[in-house]
Formats: structure tokens, sequence, C-alpha cells
């Protein structure tokens, strides 16, 4: 009885989020997995929000420069988090996208590689709770977080996979929007907390204690992934390196459209590289109080709450027009701040202003992020989303590590010059986005 009721609450929550009359239809998949599609349709929804409220919690662009502060690590430290958190989760899925296909499900990569990622932000947490500081700190958080990133670049391929198995197109973007957007409250919470709490209710150790319940959050989130009803699907096209490289590079150079959608989404990799900066001009001008990360946390936080199921929503109408709206308002961004920091240098010495940049960045980015992320599984035809994922991961992030190295060679010229370089990379990748194929044009 405690089953069925269950599977009764799953589908009234399918049909509550889900808003149309044809929610239970399915265009791209099997009768069967349809049939599942409700329940696998929430469990998802919850698994990513679990996972995205550990994302927040240990957030690579605020929360650990943060905690390599704390330790007392090197600055040198600092630059190393985005491009390993980012470069190394991507990388190695050209390898992983084919060798994936020799299971018939699989969900249970995902289930590892999250549990994987949050034994490592845990192990950050308690490192730092137990006194562990200075380099030996920094060479260990960098040690755990190359872990992190490629466990994630493994749950990656697995994720856009499944989720093509059991979530029909038109309904996909729903399920990344609903889960930023649970995330975003948490994120707020805890930001808002950090922002607005006495002092004395602040202690230092509040910051390990944070990476230690991200680390559950990502526990929580394999539980809840490895109860997706995922029907086994097609094997074919299971190869070894050689051949796997091979096919990877023959689609990259025959598909014409993979090849747009790559070059819009390398230009939109500024939206991610900005943050940091504006991070380290916001620290440098403002101070490294843990009331300024609440604040910023909150920024953060609540540009998810907002914006992500409306990015979710107008992906599944058209994501090219999401990528193109998202990296043009975070291009613009950039030369407002700019401008400000000509005119109105009194602004900048407020965290205020920072949080609320970050708040319109936050919103850009989780459109790029959202919107991308939909166009590539619809785009891929049949059972090919996994190849299509991998190809397109792994050589975006060896453009991270390049564009990310000559970032660092424009910070040593001054955030302003880093800026300015990263809003026009975002602006020319709006334009590119736009000129994309329509991907959820009707069959």
């Amino acid at each position: 009885m405690d089953a069925a009721n269950n599977r009764t609450l799953t589908f009234q929550i399918f049909d509550l989020v889900s808003g149309d009359d044809d929610a239970r239809l399915c265009r791209d998949i099997p009768e069967a997995q349809c049939n599942e599609q409700p329940r696998s349709f929430v469990l998802q929804t919850l698994s990513q929000a679990l996972s995205k409220i550990g994302d927040s919690l240990a957030d690579a662009k605020i929360v650990l420069p943060w905690l390599l502060g704390a330790v007392g690590a090197p600055m040198f430290f600092v630059g190393l988090l985005v491009p390993i958190r980012e470069a190394l989760a991507l990388i190695p899925q050209i390898l992983v996208g084919g060798y994936i296909r020799h299971f018939a499900v699989r969900k249970w990569f995902w289930v590892i590689g999250s549990a994987i990622e949050g034994a490592s932000i845990l192990a950050m947490g308690l490192l730092a709770m137990f006194g562990v500081s200075g380099s030996l700190a920094g060479w260990l958080i960098i040690g755990l977080l190359v872990l992190f990133s490629c466990a994630r670049g493994v749950a990656s391929v697995a994720a856009k996979d499944t989720l093509g198995k059991t979530v029909s197109k038109g309904k996909r973007g729903k399920v990344s929007g609903y889960a930023a957007t649970l995330s975003g409250i948490v994120a707020c919470a805890v930001g808002a907390y950090f922002a607005l709490a006495p002092s004395d209710f602040r202690p230092d150790w509040l910051l390990y204690g944070l990476l230690i319940l991200a680390g559950i959050s990502w526990f929580a989130a394999a539980t809840a992934y490895a109860r997706i009803p995922e029907l086994p699907g097609a094997t074919e096209g299971a190869r070894g390196i050689s051949d796997l490289l091979t096919a990877q590079i023959k689609l990259l150079l025959q598909d014409r459209e993979l090849q747009k959608f790559l070059l819009a989404r390398a230009l939109m990799i500024a939206t991610a590289l900005v943050g940091p900066v504006y991070v380290t001009l916001a620290q440098s001008r403002t101070g490294q109080e843990l009331s300024a990360l609440g604040w910023l946390m909150l920024a953060t936080g609540l540009a998810s709450t907002l914006s992500a199921s409306f990015w979710g929503a107008l992906s599944d109408y058209s994501s090219r027009a999401t990528m193109a709206m998202a990296a043009a308002i975070a291009g613009v961004l950039g030369f407002a701040v700019l401008a400000a920091s000509y005119l109105l240098p009194a602004a900048m010495t407020h965290i205020g202003f920072y949080a609320a940049v970050l708040f319109i960045l936050g919103i850009a980015h989780a459109g790029v992020r959202i919107g991308r992320k939909t166009h590539i599984v619809d785009l891929a035809g049949g059972d090919r989303k996994a190849e299509y994922v991998a190809v397109s991961n792994t050589l975006i992030g060896i453009l991270l590590l390049m564009i990310g190295g000559l970032v660092s060679i424009l910070l040593s010229f001054g955030a302003e010059a880093a800026i300015a370089a990263l809003s026009t990379m975002a602006l020319l990748g709006a334009l590119t986005a736009y000129r994309l194929t329509h991907a959820q044009a009707p069959d």
C-alpha cells in the first residue's frame, strides 16, 4: 500500500510540475520507459537538486577560495580551483562516453560518481576542521578537487544519457530548471544566515561545517538516483580507446551543427570564468569577512531560485534563444562593471555592489548552462546522446584550460583587462548561439 501511495504521489507531482494536458505523452523514448516517466522525472529532479545543493555549498568560485584563505594556503592555489573543477570534469568524457555504452543500465555511473564527489568534499571540510593548514592543506584540497572533478566527469555523461533515456523531449529542461530552483532556495538560506547572523553565531568552523553538509548532500543525491527506474538500453558501439577516439574525431569533423554548437559553447566559457574575477575584485576592495561570503552566496543562490525555472521552460521551447539571451546579459554586465569602475569608484568599495553583479551573472550563467545542456541532448538523435555529450565536453575541457591560462595572464594586468576580454567573448557567444539550428523544432 505504501508503494502504491508513493507511486500515486509521484504521478501527482509530475502532473503538477508538467503543467499541460499532454504531460504523459512521450516524443522520443520507448513506451515501456514512458510508463515510468513520472517517477523518473521526480527522482531525477530530486537527485539533481541535492547535487546542486552540494555545488552551491562548496562553490569553487566563491566558497573554496574562502576555504583556502581560512587554512592559510598560498594564493597560488586559488588560481587552480576553477580550471581543475571544470576542465578535469570534462576532458575524460571522450573515453567515458564510449565505455559507458558497454552497460545497458547507466545510472550506476552517476551513483558511484556522486558518492565519490561527496567523499571528496567531505574530506576537505574535515581536514580543515582538524587543523591541517598552509601549503599542505592547499595541496590536499587541490588533490581532492582533482578526484572530485574526475568523478563528476563520469557522472555528467551518465546523467545526460540517463535523462535522454528516461525523460521525454520537451520536459528535460524542466528537470534542470526545477532542480536549480530548489538548490537556489537552500543557497539563499545559507547565504542569508552568513550575511545577517551576529558574529557570535558565525564561528570560523561554520565554513568547514558547510563543506561537510555539501558532502552529505551528494550522498543523498546518489541514494535518490539509484531508485530511478531506468530500463536497459542499446549497448552497440562499445569500442576500444583507439577506435573510440577515431570515431569521436570523425563525428566532430563531419557534424557541422555540432561544430557550430561547440564554437558557441567555447565562447560562452566566459560566463564561468568571469565569476572568480569579480570575487577577486570584491576581496581586494572590501575584505574577506565571512559576512561578505554570505552576501555573495545569497546573491548567487537567489539568482538560481528566481531564474532557473524560467530558463528551463524557455530552453524546452528554444535552447538556442536561451543561450543567446543569457550570454548577452553576461557580456553587457561586464562592460557595465567596467564603466562603474571609472564613473562610480565609491560603489566599488561596498560588498552590495558585487553581490548585485554576481546576482545578475548568476542569472545569466544559469541560462547558459541549462540552455546548452538541453540543446546538446535534443540535438543528438537516437541513442547517440552519450557520444555527443562526451566529444563536446572533452573539447571544451581542453579549451577551458587554455582560455583559463590566458585569463591568468590578463589578470597580471588587472581584473579590468580580464573582464573586458571575457565580456567580449560572451557577446560573441550570444551571436553564435542565436545562429544555431532550432533543436526543439517539431520532428
